[in-house]
């Protein structure tokens, strides 16, 4: 038994070594810290978190989303040491999946995986529906009816999973390309409203900037849990680092810092956008325009031309977070198959560009299909699926927080360092997300939570945990065929 199986009663603490994970036919080495942070940006795709959420968060907490935003990243910053200390003792692909299988055995494991695949599938919707509706006004083509938004927004799943399918090296080049112009266009962006604000340019109802924006408290538990759900979908997607740590040089290292940096320079994004915004528009206008704010302010910043940069910096946004969906989906899925938790034709890989094929071209064949079947059921349930993602993210988020704790339990008293960075800031982390995930079922259970409901129950509990009850459905009938898994949970080479 190598020291990573920690449930034995004769294991040496986890921190003893590090795990080389088993080669599962992914090209190592292939990027650097540079791209791994710009792989972490632009799976948050800042640009888009902000022109669907933004003004979500506004309706909720009014001018106190700076402070929101700011808070909220507290907690991101505490998991991300989670996933940092995990892939330091074992840089798997799998990465939530993996460390919770060690950590509490294979059940809690598999519904670990099942999550990230879930909200990737779930969000995919969203991304394919922003992706299709911005590219067709860039092209003159805004005023285009559902059916041909529905075919764009399949066409650039298509094309990104052609990407992802194509090697990590080409991911990783367009990455870079997509955050240089997002990023560009949100630092125009922000200028201008400040300075067009600054000057008595801007929108009726705009506000000045004061020092409370920076409180996120207004008196209400709901009111703070509901912000922060939202807010946590705005960070969501930094983890991408660590699905590709098997790629990535120094695995240990890498990806963790990778983390950890990536979440400092968001919080500066989001912070200086969402203050621009409220200066220039107030929150009014941002809560009215809930589905698509920066949309909703493009021409009124930059004038009729020069807005289709913030409509292109949104496009790029959308492709970028569409490809690093589908990437660590598709690894999830690769680890999972190759420590025998699905059926093994999900590990196949490509012998040339070295990415797990049939795992890829699942995730985009079923995220297709998702984004139509909810296209042609509602809008309204379209439009839940997006904040049904919260729950999930907090689910497995916070799972791997309380994974990391109890994976190190036994080094946790060597040092301050192992105590803080292993114990108090995963738990710190892990509670935040589970209170919010308790105080938000509470919150999105009524029906006029959502655009959607059934049975006096709101549309988005009923996709966010109802995705969480399909998964349990799926592990129990998986364990019937994968008994391996099931009965020994994750085993190290040699044992």
């Amino acid at each position: 038994m190598t020291t990573l199986d920690i449930a034995g009663p004769n294991v040496a603490a986890p921190a003893a070594r590090t795990a080389a994970p088993p080669d599962k036919g992914l090209r190592a080495g292939a990027l650097g810290l540079i791209s791994s942070v710009v792989i972490a940006v632009s799976s948050t795709a800042p640009a888009y978190s902000m022109a669907a959420t933004l003004g979500l968060i506004v309706a909720v907490v009014g001018m106190h989303s700076p402070g929101t935003l700011i808070v909220s990243f507290l907690p991101m910053l505490c998991i991300a040491y989670a996933f940092r200390e995990l892939n330091k003792a074992d840089p798997d692909c799998g990465t939530t999946f993996t460390w919770t299988a060690r950590a509490f055995g294979p059940r809690a494991g598999w519904m670990g995986g099942w999550g990230i695949i879930a909200a990737d599938v779930i969000v995919m919707a969203s991304l394919a529906q922003i992706a299709g509706r911005y590219f067709l006004s860039l092209v003159g083509a805004g005023s285009a009816g559902t059916a041909w938004v529905t075919v764009a927004g399949v066409a650039f799943i298509a094309l990104l999973t052609g990407v992802c399918y194509r090697g990590i090296e080409v991911s990783a080049r367009l990455q870079q390309v997509l955050l240089v112009i997002e990023v560009g266009a949100l630092a125009v962006f922000a200028a201008v409203a400040l300075v067009k604000a600054g000057t008595g340019h801007a929108l009726p109802g705009a506000a000045h900037p004061s020092a409370a924006w920076l409180n996120p408290w207004t008196g209400s538990f709901g009111r703070l849990s509901d912000s922060f759900l939202l807010a946590v979908f705005i960070y969501w997607g930094w983890d991408c680092a660590l699905s590709v740590n098997e790629e990535t040089k120094d695995a240990a290292r890498t990806p963790g810092r990778a983390a950890v940096m990536a979440t400092i320079m968001l919080v500066a994004i989001f912070a200086v956008i969402s203050v621009a915004a409220l200066a220039y528009a107030g929150p009014a206008f941002l809560a009215a325009h809930s589905t698509d704010v920066l949309g909703a302010m493009a021409s009124s910043v930059l004038g009729s031309a020069p807005g289709k940069l913030l409509v292109l910096c949104v496009l790029t946004s959308t492709a970028a977070s569409c490809q690093t969906t589908i990437m660590p989906t598709a690894r999830a899925v690769l680890a999972m198959s190759a420590h025998r938790a699905i059926p093994s034709v999900f590990a196949r890989m490509h012998p040339r560009f070295r990415t797990p094929t049939v795992a890829t071209l699942a995730m985009g064949a079923v995220s297709a299909v998702f984004y139509v079947l909810l296209t042609a059921v509602s809008r309204n349930v379209l439009a839940d699926s997006a904040a049904s993602v919260g729950l999930l993210i907090a689910f497995y988020y916070g799972l791997t927080a309380f994974a990391c704790v109890w994976y190190f339990r036994r080094s946790l008293l060597r040092s301050w360092r192992d105590l803080v960075t292993k114990g108090i800031l995963p738990l710190a982390g892990g509670l935040t997300l589970l209170g919010a995930f308790v105080l938000s079922i509470k919150s999105y259970w009524p029906a006029a939570s959502s655009y959607s409901s059934f049975g006096g129950v709101g549309g988005i509990f009923l996709i966010g945990a109802g995705s969480l009850v399909i998964g349990v459905i799926v592990m129990l009938v998986t364990a019937r065929f994968q008994r391996s898994y099931f009965a020994h949970g994750i085993v190290s080479d040699g044992d």
